[in-house]
């Protein structure tokens, strides 16, 4: 790889980083959409996304397990259905072609305006209410849901885990988060094992993102939640906007 491309690909996940700590999201919708412009596969640019996320989702989680604000019980029946469903991701992924699953992504990226303005409003609640459905379910709804979205797309599944979390589970909205990171790092584990073997995964690319990451995360955590939040959501739904557009022309140049 030349050092330009690592050097975007530092900044890549730098920002990516500076958004998980500002939303409480993984990366993968930034870094999906640069590998590709990179010239990446759709393979290659989820598998390597989910290498990434691993990276930084590792650290946070070890920290909330260090301050003793972690709880397993609550991550392994959510991390249980998603270890099963993101190598069905993966493996759905292999069926399509590129362009649908292209197509795919940008609708995810769509949607992502609509979930995280669900995740806004859940900020609210001072504490958990009670489960609208059977927890077992919910457990199984939440879990596969987002483990079968990181492994069709790369993506943490944590813009996905936490407003489910909040509207099937009652859960709060920090024990949501940080369920959600713990869950991120198993299925993202998985998912790296697995596109591993496959040969989909490009080691470098996925380290340097990864480390961007790390410096991100802590650049936001101690700085960025001082910008008022109104600007800081007008900025992220425009990125998703410009994202899903960039991914709709690319793939329309290929179809």
């Amino acid at each position: 790889m030349a050092p330009t491309d690592i050097a975007l690909l530092v900044l890549g996940g730098l920002a990516s980083g500076l958004l998980a700590g500002l939303l409480g999201i993984g990366g993968g919708v930034l870094m999906v959409p640069l590998l590709l412009l990179l010239g990446f596969t759709i393979d290659q640019a989820t598998a390597t996304s989910l290498m990434a996320i691993l990276v930084t989702a590792s650290t946070g989680s070890w920290q909330n397990w260090h301050m003793g604000y972690l709880h397993p019980r609550q991550v392994f029946w959510l991390a249980a259905p998603a270890a099963l469903f993101v190598i069905l991701g993966t493996e759905t992924g292999s069926l399509m072609t590129d362009v649908q699953r292209q197509v795919g992504f940008g609708c995810l990226l769509l949607a992502n305006l609509y979930l995280v303005g669900i995740k806004k409003r859940a900020v609210t609640q001072t504490s958990s209410g009670p489960a609208p459905m059977n927890p077992i379910t919910a457990y199984l709804v939440t879990g596969g849901a987002a483990g079968f979205m990181a492994g069709l797309f790369g993506v943490g599944g944590g813009v996905i885990m936490v407003p489910l979390q909040i509207s099937l589970l009652g859960t709060g909205i920090k024990d949501a988060v940080r369920n959600s990171l713990g869950v991120i790092v198993m299925t993202s584990l998985i998912a790296c094992i697995h596109n591993l073997i496959k040969g989909d995964i490009v080691p470098l690319a996925g380290l340097a993102m990864g480390i961007g990451g790390l410096v991100g995360v802590q650049i936001s955590t101690r700085f960025l939640p001082k910008l008022p939040e109104q600007i800081i959501s007008i900025l992220f739904r425009s990125l998703l906007i410009i994202l899903a557009t960039y991914v709709f022309w690319q793939t329309w140049g290929r179809a």
